[in-house]
């Protein structure tokens, strides 16, 4: 019998020792490329007070945010109101260069009055933008020293599913953590990210970790971590980062020009289902279905037409229509180039040269559904219809819609704000903006009607009365 034990426990050791010694060890990596990361705090002034405007009332300790809400209401109605104060947002970078250029994330420095850079060694210093660009959500910023220590940029295309990663940052400003994972997929399209084919693993990344470098197990970095999927606000094991072929091309344009250009077709698409490739004749759903093409537009002058399938973009397969903007965006402008498409069972090739994406162009514009119809209506407020994802995102099965802006009027007096989802009025269950739109309109006068919306997660009855 302990013969047994003692050759059981040996295995068992043998085994622990087999699988610790197939796990990467981090520690090298991260003393020669943890100085090079940098903790971004952003300062948003705040706009000047006019002359003897109220002092901001301090409020109680841990109330209720209904009750906040009361009290702000009330001092507007007053002729009051808060004072407005300086803002404050923490972000991740890292250095490119040892002459001070620093990339980091669009939307962590959006809108700054002031950005202070704190380094490893605990220096801090003042930086300027040198260029943005928030289609690809890449900033590049500069700061006046020499001499520091940075990265090693690395290639994006040649990680591979399943390979190990490392991220550097500060989330939660709590500067210099470290967290592993690996790669989960490449390619990822994900709404308002048209151009940008995301790398997406499991490395833990919260809030705080935007803008901060994604490492290959090289020590090189392959891509700037900028967002998660999450129902809860914190990490849920879906962490998306920018590649570095992306980043860098929009770094040297800026660095050239100022700013960064993308290519632009001109065509709203879909992806291809299994019932319409099956319609279209074809052996597996793949490529873009084009919707729409939009006129003045280089897919209008190639003559594209409603219904082609496009299947590769200069030679490169097309699976899903995701795949086709961050193609195209990074292709030069009035480059010529070539799609392959099925037309009506034939397969076609068609030349376009690539045109500029015009800052009026929505960025929406070639993702997968136009987008969704505002409703104005007695009650002082716009709602829009769920989109898919936004419905999975707050577990909304198929009810409900989102509410978009919301004026002075019934629906702010009872409390309603941006972002609250209405599914009743008065017991009846809101399926879309139309059906909205139709209630609100047969709402008696002078009556309160009680409101059912969820607000982050939960659901709450508002009453709601309109006066005429």
């Amino acid at each position: 019998m302990f013969e047994k034990v003692k050759w059981c426990f040996f295995l068992i050791v043998l085994f622990n020792q087999n699988v610790f010694a197939q796990l990467p060890d981090f520690t090298e990596m991260v003393k020669t490329n943890g100085v090079a990361v940098v903790n971004i705090s952003t300062t948003q002034k705040a706009p000047p007070q006019a002359e003897n405007a109220p002092e901001e009332p301090q409020l109680p300790e841990g109330m209720p945010p209904e009750m906040e809400e009361f009290f702000k209401r009330f001092l507007e109605e007053q002729g009051g109101g808060y004072v407005p104060r300086d803002t404050t947002s923490l972000g991740s970078g890292f250095i490119i260069s040892p002459d001070g250029y620093i990339l980091t994330n669009s939307h962590v420095v959006k809108d700054a009055d002031e950005i202070v850079v704190k380094f490893s060694d605990r220096r801090e210093l003042l930086a300027k933008v040198i260029g943005s660009d928030a289609r690809t959500d890449v900033a590049l910023l500069k700061v006046d020293a020499k001499d520091l220590p940075a990265v090693t940029i690395g290639d994006p295309s040649k990680l591979q599913v399943g390979e190990w990663v490392l991220a550097i940052g500060s989330p939660f400003g709590f500067e210099q953590s470290v967290t592993a994972g690996i790669v989960s997929a490449k390619g990822r399209s994900l709404p308002g990210g048209n151009y940008v084919p995301f790398i997406q693993t499991d490395v833990a990344i919260n809030p705080g970790n935007s803008g901060g470098p994604l490492f290959n197990m090289e020590g090189k970095v392959v891509g700037i971590n900028s967002q998660i999927y999450s129902r809860t606000g914190g990490f849920m094991g879906l962490s998306f980062s920018i590649p570095m072929d992306v980043v860098m091309n929009v770094v040297d344009q800026i660095k050239t020009t100022g700013k960064a250009a993308h290519g632009w077709l001109g065509v709203q698409i879909q992806d291809v289902t299994r019932e319409l490739a099956e319609s279209f004749g074809m052996k597996k759903p793949q490529g873009a279905l084009v919707s729409k093409v939009l006129p003045g537009s280089p897919a209008e002058k190639a003559e594209l037409q409603i219904g082609d399938i496009i299947t590769e973009f200069n030679g490169q397969q097309i699976e899903a229509s995701g795949d086709l903007p961050p193609m195209v965006g990074m292709t030069p402008i009035n480059n010529k180039a070539t799609l392959k498409i099925i037309r009506q069972g034939e397969i076609k090739t068609v030349e376009f040269k690539v045109g500029l994406l015009p800052d009026e162009v929505d960025k929406l514009a070639e993702a997968k559904a136009a987008a969704p119809k505002l409703s104005h209506n007695r009650l002082g407020v716009s709602v829009i219809d769920l989109t898919d994802t936004q419905r999975e995102a707050l577990q909304m099965a198929k009810n409900g819609v989102l509410v978009q802006d919301v004026a002075k009027g019934p629906a702010k007096d009872a409390g309603i704000q941006r972002g609250d989802v209405v599914l009743r009025i008065q017991n009846t269950v809101i399926r879309d903006a139309e059906d909205f739109e139709k209630i609100v309109k047969k709402l008696p006068a002078g009556k309160s009607v009680a409101v059912l919306i969820q607000r982050q997660g939960s659901p709450v009855f508002l009453a709601v009365k309109v006066d005429k």
